[in-house]
């Protein structure tokens, strides 16, 4: 149980500002001197040339701490740029895209000619057929059933959008636009109805109204008439960051859901811009009174305008059909007087009037858009890494500076001062350090840090004779002085993993269990590999966070964007990026760049060898001998692919210095040369010391290059590939409401009344009945995806990782979505033999089918038809070949299963069999779907 009661935090400023009190460094230093050295040197006056030293140290350390108190604006600022390039921009990393009604409102109300807009959810009912495990859109399939085979529920995830347009009709264009608007944003598993223009429900007001001697009679009419449409059907008003501002709201607020084009909407407003249930006299009343110029109403009624409609004038309440939107009809008469005079309205003045007022509004908008960014502290570039010798400070006597000793002195006192050169020249070093890592913070620590080193340094120049004490190629070579003074001290992979967790836990992000996991796939080119994905996690950041609740667009898309795209959904983005995938697209995973065919004459006893190919179709690497299943030789080909990824590219990089010569080994990289004089090489395994040993070489490049600088070239090519570009991995999510039939009519034809042709019918999902009475649930579309991976890969065949890809899945799954998450498939090519019964020849027959390729297919004819479609209902006629796919593709859906590394039980009584690869009864959990 806990004792401490004490609210403890963090100070905002740690600092205790010593670092600037040159007074209190002074006295330190000498503290410190006394401690080490106080029977030896008791004379700490000014005039001592110790105190000297100490006091120019202390005043360079007040120089150092100077700069590092700097505003941070100035620390991170670049020349010419300021700030901007250090973070993500405010209108990037604080939107996120729209999730909710209001969102979406907001979303479709920023579109040109938009009024206002209103999101209904649509609820389909489907009826089941318990008996038979059959879904219908039609009753009738329920009939002479009893109540316990029989059940129903509705589709969720639908919507309607409702609409507020100037025009009498809603245009095609528009209708597109909000089409587009929609389905770029689109949530997962839910999916856009229709689009409908609202209903109106004429009224009418009748008045006679009184206004001011003075008052332009025309322009009161024409803002009574501005008022009423608003008050009738409020319209959203957009407002300025400033205004925003004003009204209270944080940043993170106003930037809270989609970024708008128009400017920022209140929430609150918008809430309540709702359609109006009733239209009350009193408001209309308080609303005319407050229009300037207005003295009086004498007298006002509310009706309505339509036929059998009641007209009492008593009538202080009105209540609008649910879902309509009330408007002013002709028979709405507004009369005025001055005085006991009645006063005739020029009509044609007021619509100028009125196009005044719009004008006004227009202008407003456009000064808003002009304030919807806060801007960035510009900061002041300052040389900070600049640095000047401490010897520069010495008095001249000393001879430390560029002017150096009187030429009459002997050369045992320039010797001398050399030396004070040389010792001084120590401290110059460390601060200089110190001043250029300052300067590298704002790199180090940027959202855009790339995995480079971590220590810098720079020469100390400008000292008289320095290059008697230093070799002057570190004077002019960065990179060669900090191999020489730095390199030892830093190791940017593991320091650039630190600081890479540091960034991204400032998300709320973080990989600490995938890096574990990674150790025991990895091993020692870990740290390498999951840095990398950091890196690429932070960078893709804003996308990642702002679209991990979204859908791919499917809405009219050429091919490009559906298949070998990058169209998809934000949460395959996301397990993407937090495990390291290289290619998280849609395509056609099962083409891998990695084959494992069979080797041998035919009717031999199989054998197995592997070959890898590169980008551009090239075979980069071969395996050296056969295999006798198909799983070890997919074990060989990762182990060499894991000593690729734990050699170091800089020691190849060394060896093209050095020269290869007739053989040389560079960590799992074995180079030689042939009898005719050209190079290739080989991967081996370094802890295997025979050369002569079968498992020594893992697999060789059968290619040979005329020079050694050419072999190092593809050495280095192929080490590139495998880190950066080689993948067998690939997701695949299926969202099971787009699955859905079209038909929704019960009354819905198979066969044309016109022509006669039969047309397919769009097939259900299957369900099982067994569920029903234990869950009460068989939706199978509502709120339902299908994830499909490939099981066959390096990571994905390991139970451990599997176990956490699924958790990962359902942890970054929005709650209310259930995932089905299959392992499937053989890379193309190695399809296995199924086994059928022939009827004809009462025998049996073999066939060879690939689930992931059959998939494949069907998911891409799917998407191309898919995306052809205008509405979720449509013509017979054009769903024809629609029908067909979507049948093909549930059909392939329902083959799905699961597939598992092939093992064998473990002897227990063996203590030296190793557990790779065994089952372990009652330890191995074969997982769950």
């Amino acid at each position: 149980m806990l004792t401490n009661t004490q609210n403890i935090s963090i100070k905002r400023d740690p600092a205790s500002l010593d670092d600037k009190d040159f007074s209190f460094l002074r006295e330190e230093g000498i503290r410190y001197i006394q401690e080490l050295g106080g029977k030896l040197w008791t004379d700490y006056n000014t005039h001592d040339p110790g105190i000297t030293m100490l006091e120019v140290l202390c005043y360079a350390i007040t120089d150092l701490g100077n700069r590092i108190d700097q505003p941070i604006e100035n620390l991170l600022s670049d020349p010419g740029k300021g700030i901007e390039g250090q973070f993500f921009p405010i209108q990037d990393i604080l939107p996120a895209a729209p999730t909710n009604a209001l969102d979406y409102r907001k979303l479709i109300i920023d579109l040109d000619g938009v009024k206002n807009c209103w999101i209904y959810p649509k609820s389909i009912p489907v009826y089941a057929n318990l008996k038979l495990e059959q879904l219908s859109y039609s009753q009738d399939i329920q009939q002479g059933l009893s109540p316990g085979q029989k059940t129903q529920f509705n589709l969720r995830g639908l919507c309607t959008i409702v609409v507020d347009i100037e025009e009498d009709e809603l245009s095609k264009a528009l209708e597109n636009q909000i089409n587009k608007a929609y389905h770029a944003h689109r949530n997962l598993c839910e999916d856009l109805y229709e689009i409908r223009k609202v209903e109106r429900h004429p009224i009418s007001v009748c008045a006679n109204i009184e206004v001011k001697p003075e008052a332009d009679e025309e322009l009161v009419h024409a803002h009574i008439l501005e008022a009423l449409e608003n008050y009738l059907a409020p319209e959203p008003r957009f407002h300025s960051l400033t205004e925003m501002m004003d009204k209270g709201y944080r940043m993170d607020e106003i930037f809270e859901g989609p970024l708008l084009e128009h400017g920022f909407l209140d929430d609150e407003e918008l809430a309540q811009s709702t359609l109006r249930t009733q239209v009350r006299l009193s408001d209309i009343i308080q609303l005319i009174m407050n229009i300037e110029g207005v003295t009086l109403i004498k007298e006002i009624t509310l009706q309505g305008c339509e036929e059998g409609i009641s007209r009492d004038a008593s009538s202080w309440i009105m209540c609008i059909p649910a879902g309509m939107k009330p408007v002013l009809c002709s028979k709405t008469t507004l009369n005025y007087f001055k005085g006991v005079l009645p006063i005739n309205i020029n009509q044609s003045k007021v619509q100028d009037y009125r196009r005044l007022i719009r004008q006004a509004k227009a202008e407003q908008a456009l000064r808003i858009k002009e304030d919807l960014e806060p801007s960035f502290p510009k900061g002041q570039f300052l040389p900070i890494g600049d640095y000047i010798s401490v010897q520069q400070n010495f008095p001249e006597n000393y001879g430390l500076s560029d002017k150096g000793l009187p030429p009459h002195l002997g050369p045992e006192r320039k010797a001398k001062t050399l030396q004070l050169k040389a010792y001084l020249l120590f401290f110059d070093q460390i601060l200089a350090s110190y001043f250029k890592q300052l300067e590298q913070v704002k790199s180090m620590l940027s959202v855009h840090a790339s995995a480079g080193k971590t220590y810098t340094t720079q020469a100390v120049k400008g000292l008289k004779n320095i290059e008697k004490l230093l070799d002057p190629s570190l004077l002019n070579d960065e990179e060669q002085l900090y191999a020489t003074v730095m390199s030892f001290l830093d190791d940017p992979i593991k320091r650039n993993n630190k600081i890479l967790d540091h960034l991204i836990s400032r998300f709320a992000e973080n990989f600490g269990q995938y890096a574990f996991l990674m150790k025991f796939l990895y091993g020692n080119a870990t740290d390498e590999v999951i840095l990398e994905d950091k890196v690429n996690f932070l960078k893709n950041y804003p996308v990642l966070s702002r679209d991990r609740g979204q859908a791919f667009n499917y809405y009219h898309q050429p091919t490009a964007n559906l298949w070998n795209s990058k169209n998809v959904s934000g949460l395959q983005r996301r397990i993407a990026s937090l495990t390291g995938m290289p290619d998280f697209s849609r395509r056609n995973i099962s083409n891998s760049p990695l084959e494992i065919y069979k080797y041998g004459p035919e009717g031999a006893d199989s054998l197995y060898r592997w070959r890898l190919r590169n980008q551009n179709g090239n075979i980069v690497l071969s395996a050296t001998t056969s295999y006798e299943s198909h799983d070890l030789a997919g074990r060989e080909f990762y182990f060499a692919l894991l000593k690729i990824l734990e050699t170091d590219a800089e020691a190849l990089e060394k060896a093209r210095v050095a020269g290869i010569g007739a053989e040389r080994q560079v960590e799992s990289f074995h180079f030689h040369r042939s009898s005719t004089g050209k190079y290739s090489f080989d991967i081996i395994n370094p802890e295997v010391e025979a050369t002569s040993s079968a498992d020594y070489i893992i697999a060789k490049q059968y290619h040979y290059f005329s020079d050694g600088e050419q072999v190092i070239e593809a050495a280095l090519a192929l080490i590139s590939f495998v880190k950066k570009k080689f993948t067998e991995e690939g997701i695949f999510l299926v969202e099971h409401l787009l699955l859905k039939p079209m038909q929704e009519d019960a009354a819905y034809a198979a066969v044309s009344e016109e022509t006669g042709e039969t047309y397919e019918i769009g097939e259900f999902l299957g369900f099982c009945a067994d569920d029903y009475p234990e869950c009460n649930c068989i939706d199978p579309y509502s709120f339902r995806v299908s994830i499909i991976l490939p099981g066959y890969t390096y990571r994905f065949a390991n139970k451990d990782f599997r176990d956490y890809l699924e958790n990962l899945i359902r942890q970054e799954l929005p709650a209310h979505i259930l995932a089905k998450v299959c392992w499937i498939g053989y890379r193309k090519g190695e399809e296995p033999e199924i086994k059928t019964e022939d009827v004809e020849n009462t025998g049996t027959k073999s066939y060879k089918e690939n689930q992931l390729v059959k998939f494949e297919k069907a998911y891409k004819e799917f998407l191309l038809e898919r995306t052809k479609l205008d509405t979720l209902v449509d013509k017979p006629n054009k769903l024809q070949k629609y029908n067909k796919v979507l049948n093909t593709l549930i059909d392939s859906m329902a083959g799905l299963h699961s597939i598992y590394p092939t093992g064998k039980l473990y002897d227990c009584e063996d203590e030296n069999e190793e557990l790779t690869g065994k089952i372990i009864l009652g330890k191995t959990n074969l997982g769950n779907l």
